[in-house]
């Protein structure tokens, strides 16, 4: 089998699909290719060649054309029907009872009948490549993606460096404080930008799912790596393989669902092909794991996993069959709990944490501008002597603790009385004490 080449590097960290102009092109076997077709006549029944090459995403002409010829000639497909003039990429194939056969036995191996994979080893090179392309943010850049936020000084000059590194971060403290809504805004910078990731992937004659509607956003294919239109020659090249997709960079975020299974490959043993595992997907952008602690593997395993792949940017995938495979770790892991660290890890693993970002509760002031906030943006009208009673009565009396998300909350229980009375929403000490008992529970 030939190995894909690499060319025509592009302004996306130095990578671009390359053209596809031949069976060898691909760097798959022709037999399994032919298979694969055969596959997708099985379970769609007639189809045109044109929409054949659309459902492997693989040129017609050249290649998709070889595959339907050689498939003719040895009496696995026919042609049902044809319109003239328009080329046999307008003809309608269906699949012979010799290639029925032949698609059981093929689905014997793998039942994957979708996008013609990448080679693995393209794969790889093509991650390296697109490293480059991340942004690196400055104090101006942080300002403006958390300049919905109140976040304290200190605390935001440590979160800059922290998303530059590209590595680790964990940030922990209280529930209620933003930590997860940091994360997401976070997401939204490297959302910006974007990056190819092929559907799939070849590997020993499986097949491993790597787009994945939920988790990848697609991305217009006239947009640079920045967000911006392209220009010139960062126009998309319309013969670049298709077996490529262009994405936003990923954000993903898993949280009391991730096991360790989880975190390698996925193998069905009814379809009989692989998904990609969580960090794979997010391979160039960010994977949160929100509510660390709160899994139901014990957090340590959990890091033990993460101690290879943080420290040399590689990790390492499992084949049912037993073999392990090298795939880059492009991915900036951000783990997000509420509870105490001491509770979590020890500090050996914590050395290998290259940030730790403690997001705290926010002093009286930082509380004051939050409500102030929320208030002009959801209506309500503010006043400092509302917000003096409230500090008074329900936190400074009871010794409770402020939390940034509790502006949030209250004014949405001032809404629900206001609009259950039939009153204006203000706050008033009366609507104040409403919303502090409907609100309010001591533990």
């Amino acid at each position: 089998m030939t190995r894909q080449p690499l060319q025509n590097p592009a302004p996306i960290g130095g990578f671009s699909p390359p053209q596809i102009n031949s069976l060898e092109d691909t760097g798959l076997s022709p037999l399994w290719l032919q298979d694969l077709v055969l596959k997708v006549l099985y379970f769609r029944g007639y189809l045109t060649g044109f929409k054949i090459a659309e459902e492997i995403t693989l040129p017609f002409a050249g290649v998709t054309d070889q595959l339907l010829t050689t498939l003719k000639q040895e009496k696995f497909i026919e042609v049902r029907s044809s319109q003239g003039g328009l080329g046999e990429g307008a003809y309608t194939y269906g699949i012979t009872g010799a290639g029925i056969i032949r698609a059981r036995e093929a689905m014997e191996r793998s039942q994957y009948a979708g996008p013609a994979p990448v080679p693995f080893a393209v794969y790889n090179e093509a991650i390296r490549r697109q490293k480059s392309g991340r942004l690196s943010v400055t104090t101006r850049t942080m300002r403006q993606i958390l300049s919905q936020m109140v976040i304290s000084e200190s605390t935001f000059q440590r979160l800059g460096p922290a998303l530059n590194s590209g590595s680790s971060i964990f940030m922990y403290g209280p529930p209620g404080n933003g930590k997860t809504s940091i994360a997401r805004a976070f997401g939204n910078l490297v959302l910006s930008q974007s990056m190819y990731i092929p559907y799939a992937l070849y590997l020993d004659g499986q097949v491993i799912k790597v787009y994945d509607a939920v988790s990848h956003s697609v991305a217009p294919d006239n947009e640079s790596a920045n967000g911006t239109p392209a220009t010139g020659n960062l126009r998309s090249n319309t013969r670049r393989d298709p077996r490529w997709i262009k994405i936003r960079r990923p954000f993903i975020v898993v949280g009391g669902e991730l096991t360790l299974e989880g975190l390698d490959l996925v193998f069905d043993d009814t379809t009989k092909f692989y998904e990609a595992p969580f960090q794979v997907k997010a391979n160039g952008g960010i994977l949160l794991i929100d509510d660390f602690g709160r899994q139901q593997v014990r957090p340590r395993d959990l890091l033990n996993r993460w101690i290879v792949p943080l420290e040399n940017r590689v990790d390492y995938l499992r084949l049912h069959t037993g073999r392990k495979v090298e795939v880059p770790f492009d991915v900036l892991i951000v783990f997000s709990t509420n509870l105490p660290p001491k509770d979590l890890v020890d500090e050996a693993f914590l050395r290998r944490l290259r940030h730790k970002v403690e997001i705290g509760d926010p002093s009286f002031e930082e509380y004051r501008e939050i409500f102030k906030r929320v208030a002009q943006d959801k209506r309500v009208e503010y006043n400092d002597q509302g917000l003096a009673y409230l500090l008074q009565e329900w936190y400074i009396k009871r010794n409770r603790k402020l939390r940034a998300s509790h502006p949030r909350d209250l004014l949405d229980q001032i809404l629900d009385i206001s609009s259950y009375l039939a009153i204006p929403a203000t706050m008033s000490r009366e609507m104040i004490d409403h919303a502090g008992k409907a609100y309010f529970v001591d533990i």
